[in-house]
């Protein structure tokens, strides 16, 4: 039976160069998490969580889906968002997009894809809401990054009008909502000012589109 040996001697790499640097790390790791952030992501392979913010296991908390949507229906992204903040207590929640994403280029074109189009209805929607924003003298290339940054923003938005999130502020819990893109060029991440930590700035920068005027 083929079981990807080389994955497995991969793994034991990386475990022996751990464990030459913290001999206790993973007796340690076994016994706690205690995660300061929530990362929202694409399920994207270019785009590893932990490495693109230079963090250690242990120190994220990872939910990550095709275009790293946050819809009020889908229960395993709540989840996630509730056990987080509920139980872990994080104090940050990252909706973190990236250039080049295909759910995004998927969701732009007028082909069918299968299944995902169901989906992909949703960054449809992100698109028909702010179509004023995009310009026809605009390259393919520049509609698809300031839909990947409007989608972000988006869900940010998504993820402040949960009652998981609302509940947290009006009990005084510290909680910081962010919303970045990653570019998957250069290597560097971008901070689209989507960054929300109570009712109040929820309230001044969503409802009077503070947030996505900077699009226009």
């Amino acid at each position: 039976m083929k079981v990807l040996k080389h994955l497995f001697d991969n793994n034991r790499n990386w475990a022996d160069k751990i464990i030459e640097t913290d001999p206790g790390f993973f007796t340690l790791l076994s016994k706690q998490q205690n995660p300061d952030y929530l990362w929202i992501g694409c399920s994207d392979s270019r785009v590893p969580a932990n490495q693109v913010i230079g963090l250690m296991p242990g120190k994220l908390f990872v939910h990550r889906n095709i275009a790293n949507l946050v819809i009020h229906t889908d229960l395993s992204c709540l989840s996630v968002i509730q056990f987080a903040v509920d139980v872990l207590k994080v104090k940050h929640i990252i909706v973190c997009g990236h250039y080049g994403c295909g759910g995004i280029k998927a969701a732009m074109d007028n082909n069918q894809h299968g299944l995902i189009d169901n989906w992909l209805r949703h960054v449809k929607d992100v698109y028909r809401i702010h179509e004023d924003k995009f310009d026809l003298d605009q390259s393919e290339n520049e509609k698809h990054k300031l839909l990947c940054e409007l989608n972000v923003v988006e869900q940010v938005n998504n993820i402040c009008h949960t009652t998981i999130v609302q509940n947290a502020w009006e009990a005084g819990q510290e909680l910081v909502v962010h919303g970045w893109v990653y570019d998957l060029e250069i290597g560097l991440l971008k901070d689209l000012n989507a960054c929300i930590s109570s009712r109040e700035e929820e309230r001044n920068k969503f409802h009077e589109k503070e947030i996505i005027n900077s699009y226009v």
